[in-house]
C-alpha cells in the first residue's frame, strides 16, 4: 500500500466525518492505493462508530496522549508513506498532492508550514502565532539545524520506515517536536510545503494547553540538546569565572570606576566551579544519550571516549585532589606558625580559594569518570 492518512482522535464527533471524507478525496485524486487510519484515544462521543461508518480503520489506543495515539497509529498503518493530520478540520486534508510529491522525490519528512500557506483569522491564538510557535521553531532551527519554519504543524508526511527507525517515545504534545528533532539529528531528508490553517470546526475547547504543552515542547528541545543545555552555558560560566579570578588574583582592581576586590574574587571562584560542573554534566549527558540510543553517535564523542578513559580520569582527579591537600596543609602550617604576619587576609583567601577549587574540581572529575564508565557499560 502506498499511503496511509493517520488521524489522531479524542471526542471529535463534530468534525471527524468531514475530515475522513477530505482524506478520501485526496487518495482518490492521487490515484493510489491508500487507507485512512483513525487512532482513537478513548472517545466517548461515538467517534469510533463515525470512523467505521465512513470506511476508516479504527485503532484503539489505551494510553492517553497525542503522541501515544500517533505512535500506535503509525505502528498499525500499512502505507509506505504516512500523512498525519488532526481530526478538528483545521488542516487541508483534501489538498495533499504537494506532500505526496515530496515524499515520492525521496524526502523522508515533509512538514506543513502554516506561516507560508496562510493562517485564517481565528485559526491560531495570538500567543501561538506570534510568540510560541515562532520562538520554539527558532530554537529548534538553532539547536538542531532543522530547515523547518513551523516545528509544530500537525499536518506532515513521512516515510513510515524512516520514522519507525527513530523509535519515537513521547506520549504528549511534545511528540511533534520529537519527530522533527530526531529526524534532523539522524540526517533524514527534510523539507516543508505551504499549507493553510483554518479555524477548527469544534464547539468545545481544543485539547492543546498553551503554557503546559509549550513548556513540555521547550523542555524536550533542551533535553535533546546537551550541547545547548549544559555545554555552552558551562563554558560561558567557566570563562566568566576564569576572567574574574585572573583579574583579581594579584589584588583589588578598579575598572571604569567599578571596584573589584576580594568579594569579586570569591564570587568568580564559585562561578568557575559551577561552569566546570556544568561542562562535566554536558559530557555525561552526551555519553548517556549516545549509549542509550537517544542521540546518534558522533565523531567527537568517539574521540572523547578513546582519550578520556576511566584510568586517565582517576589520575587527573587524584592529581588535583593531591595538589589541593598539599597546598592546604602548607597554608595551615603558615596560619598556625610564626609566619602568619606575612599573610594578608586577601592573600590567605586568594591562595586557599584556588586550592579549594582544585579540590572540588578533582572530586568532580574523579566521580564523573566513574559515572561515564558506568554509562558506557
Amino acid at each position: 500500500m502506498k499511503l496511509s492518512i493517520l488521524i489522531p482522535c479524542l471526542n471529535e464527533a463534530e468534525t471527524l466525518e468531514t475530515v475522513i471524507l477530505k482524506a478520501r478525496k485526496s487518495i482518490q485524486e492521487l490515484g493510489i492505493e491508500g487507507e485512512i487510519v483513525v487512532a482513537d484515544n478513548g472517545s466517548t462521543d461515538g467517534s469510533q462508530d463515525i470512523a467505521l461508518r465512513n470506511g476508516a480503520k479504527v485503532i484503539d489506543v489505551p494510553v492517553r496522549g497525542y503522541g501515544s495515539a500517533l505512535r500506535h497509529g503509525i505502528a498499525a498503518s500499512r502505507g509506505q508513506y504516512i500523512i498525519m493530520g488532526d481530526a478538528d478540520d483545521s488542516y487541508a486534508l483534501d489538498d495533499l498532492v504537494s506532500f505526496y510529491e515530496k515524499l515520492e522525490q525521496g524526502f523522508e519528512l515533509v512538514m506543513g508550514n502554516r506561516f507560508k500557506g496562510g493562517i485564517e483569522p481565528g485559526a491560531m491564538p495570538w500567543l501561538h502565532n506570534y510568540l510560541g510557535n515562532p520562538v520554539l521553531s527558532w530554537i529548534g532551527r538553532i539547536f538542531f539545524k532543522a530547515p523547518i519554519g513551523d516545528f509544530h504543524c500537525g499536518l506532515r508526511g513521512f516515510s513510515r520506515e524512516s520514522i519507525v527507525d527513530l523509535k519515537l517515545n513521547s506520549n504528549g504534545m511534545e511528540f511533534a517536536s520529537e519527530m522533527v528533532v530526531k529526524s534532523a539529528i539522524n540526517n533524514l531528508r527534510i523539507t516543508e510545503v505551504p499549507t493553510v490553517l483554518k479555524p477548527d470546526g469544534r464547539s468545545r475547547k481544543p485539547h492543546l494547553r498553551t503554557w503546559r504543552d509549550g513548556w513540555r515542547h521547550l523542555i524536550f528541545l533542551l533535553a535533546a540538546s546537551p550541547r545547548w543545555l549544559f555545554l555552552y552555558p558551562g563554558l560561558f560560566l567557566a570563562f566568566l569565572g576564569f576572567i574574574g579570578v585572573v583579574g583579581t588574583l594579584r589584588g583589588p582592581v578598579s575598572l571604569a570606576g567599578v571596584h573589584f576586590n576580594l568579594n569579586t574574587y570569591l564570587l568568580s571562584l564559585g562561578i568557575l566551579l559551577v561552569g566546570i560542573q556544568t561542562t562535566l554534566m554536558s559530557i555525561l549527558a552526551r555519553v548517556f544519550s549516545f549509549h542509550h540510543g537517544i542521540l546518534p553517535k558522533s565523531r567527537n564523542i568517539n574521540r572523547f571516549e578513546k582519550w578520556f578513559t576511566l584510568e586517565r580520569g582517576i589520575v587527573i582527579g587524584f592529581a588535583l585532589i593531591g595538589t589541593a591537600i598539599v597546598g592546604l596543609c602548607f597554608l595551615i602550617t603558615k596560619w598556625t606558625g610564626s609566619e602568619i604576619k606575612d599573610f594578608s587576609i586577601y592573600s590567605s583567601f586568594k591562595i586557599s580559594g584556588l586550592f579549594i577549587l582544585f579540590l572540588t574540581s578533582g572530586i568532580q572529575i574523579l566521580f564523573s569518570s566513574f559515572f561515564a564508565s558506568m554509562l558506557q557499560v
